[in-house]
């Protein structure tokens, strides 16, 4: 199942927070570059102090311990009315409501 949920998150290109089991540590908002075998290749920034680094790293398979995704966010910052409600979904893409 992991191993097909990591194939998924490469074609989709998307953001992955990974636990390493072995290394005790999340490598964050990382991009799954390819999957072959039981070898994963992630690529990621980290920051250091203040500098910037991209990195590319293999891991095993069995040495992942979790994978997270994130569905969606809301800015903080923004005043209430750049809020993307239901209302503003065309009709066309609404579901229908419980009462109909």
């Amino acid at each position: 199942m992991l191993h097909r949920k990591l194939y998924q998150f490469c074609a989709e290109q998307r953001p992955v927070w990974v636990f390493l089991r072995d290394q005790q540590r999340w490598i964050e908002a990382a991009t799954v570059v390819e999957v072959e075998g039981d070898l994963v290749t992630l690529r990621y920034d980290a920051e250091d102090d203040d500098e910037t680094h991209s990195w590319e790293e293999s891991v095993r398979l069995d040495s992942i311990g979790a994978v997270s995704t994130r569905l969606a966010y809301v800015c903080r910052s923004g005043s209430p009315d750049d809020v993307i409600t239901s209302e503003d979904c065309p009709e066309a893409e609404r579901l229908p409501s419980q009462g109909q």
